[in-house]
């Protein structure tokens, strides 16, 4: 995730109920809000497959 407000970005997403309905349980359940849980399962996921950027960058 990235470290400065200033490197944020916002977009649109467009997520069908059902899984909405279980973003938001998971999210209450780890004490986030959604967009922190969606931030956190995109960052895990980077993280899993390799696709993270160097610190160095």
């Amino acid at each position: 995730m990235p470290e400065k407000k200033s490197d944020m970005r916002s977009f649109v997403l467009r997520i069908d109920s059902k899984t909405m309905d279980q973003i938001e349980v998971w999210a209450a359940e780890e004490f986030r809000s959604v967009n922190g849980q969606l931030q956190w399962i995109i960052a895990d996921s980077l993280k899993k497959y390799g696709r993270l950027p160097d610190k160095k960058e």
